[in-house]
């Protein structure tokens, strides 16, 4: 489908969904976003559902301001994906050694590290600007109370909710790798150190939702969240860097006699901001669980748990401000999953699936998350599937 454009006090809202199917809360949400003052552009994602301070699956375009909910408080968080040269014919019938050999090299929850992993002992890993990255952490934010240590423990972990790291098979039976995390704490404390700075500044005070703060350009506020901001993104890359590198490493060795080998990795954020032009405008861009899908852009799409996911290639509508969906997107909240759904219900749902199986990731069951297939039927002019794929294992938080 095209978008559908619903009227906003500033901007028209256009929606890569059906309008009537936007529960009311979100749909205020993005309301109350097209009333700011400095916003140029609003286009909604398929997987369009509430968001705390703003909506999930929305892409705000704003011309010399920022609005950090807008981001997110997993600053950076994204997907990242690559095929090696294992196929079906490869796998083993008992996949649980595997699982349990990633989850003993990945942690996992609220793990981390015993000791900070050292990338220059990975295969093959790109070292370029590692050095520069961590000599720049002196810069961030000082009142954020997060210990250098402890930052350096949890780059390469998983974390909870919705992260995720599958093994997955695309329709040719080649073996993928795919993980979804972000920057961990220290992403999640700058920005609610950030939010909480920007509803205290004046032109803030007259907003129809305080959550909807910005920083405009110009200012010294403004400065110390984008130089927070990009170096949280940062660390959302390399996090999920070191961690691909970590289950590539589980890989080659449990597949030792087959010399597993890897394809160039897929990589993108799904909350983050960007500098881009539209219509002449130097724009900052906020996608908020949207990634961006520019023309020839690969990007990562994936279902829940027990679903297929995609590899696509973006199609670079402008009128989306090049973007996608970055999954399914929940249909039901976390607490309405628990109380809906038994643990019967999920080993029903991820049949088939080496996973957890328990009481604490029913909120992660298939069904409390839109249909995959529904969501890409409804964005086929802002991307083209390049692979679909049926995850085999599925690591949870």
């Amino acid at each position: 489908m095209s978008y559908v454009e619903v009227p906003g006090a500033k901007v028209p809202i256009r929606l890569w969904t059906d309008p009537s199917t936007v529960d009311a809360g979100a749909m205020q949400q993005l309301r109350n976003t097209a009333t700011l003052p400095w916003i140029k552009g609003l286009a909604v994602m398929p997987d369009v559902h509430y968001g705390k301070g703003a909506t999930v699956g929305s892409v705000i375009a704003m011309q010399g301001a920022v609005c950090p909910a807008a981001v997110g408080v997993d600053i950076g968080c994204g997907m990242s994906a690559v095929r090696s040269s294992l196929t079906a014919n490869d796998l083993p019938g008992d996949l649980s050694r595997l699982r349990s050999k990633i989850e003993q090299a990945i942690p996992v929850g609220r793990g981390l590290h015993r000791d900070a992993v050292d990338p220059g002992r990975l295969y093959q890993f790109p070292t370029a600007g590692w050095e520069d990255f961590w000599s720049r952490f002196d810069g961030i934010t000082e009142s954020v109370k997060f210990r250098r240590e402890r930052a350096g423990q949890q780059m390469g972990t998983l974390g909870s909710g919705n992260h995720m790291i599958e093994v997955c098979l695309d329709q040719s039976g080649s073996v993928w790798l795919m993980l979804h995390s972000g920057s961990r704490n220290i992403g999640k404390e700058l920005a609610e150190h950030h939010i909480g700075v920007a509803q205290k500044l004046p032109h803030n005070q007259g907003l129809v939702d305080r959550d909807l703060a910005v920083f405009v350009s110009d200012t010294p506020q403004m400065a110390d969240y984008r130089n927070d901001l990009y170096w949280a993104q940062e660390y959302a890359k390399y996090n999920r860097a070191i961690m691909m590198a970590l289950l590539k490493e589980v890989i080659r060795k449990e597949f030792r006699k087959a010399k597993v080998t890897f394809e160039t990795e897929i990589s993108c954020h799904h909350n983050y901001v960007a500098e881009e032009q539209y219509e002449g405008m130097d724009l900052l861009v906020t996608r908020k669980g949207a990634i961006r899908a520019g023309r020839g852009d690969f990007g990562i799409i994936p279902g829940s748990m027990g679903t297929s996911s995609y590899i696509v290639k973006g199609l670079g509508n402008e009128k989306a401000f090049n973007s996608a969906s970055h999954g399914a997107g929940r249909r039901m909240s976390r607490s309405a999953a628990k109380r809906h759904f038994t643990v019967r219900d999920l080993e029903e749902q991820t049949r088939g699936v080496e996973c957890r199986k328990d009481s604490g990731i029913v909120d992660e069951i298939p069904a409390a998350y839109k249909p995959i297939e529904q969501v890409m039927a409804q964005q086929q002019d802002l991307v083209e599937v390049v692979a679909k794929l049926k995850q085999f294992i599925c690591v949870k938080g």
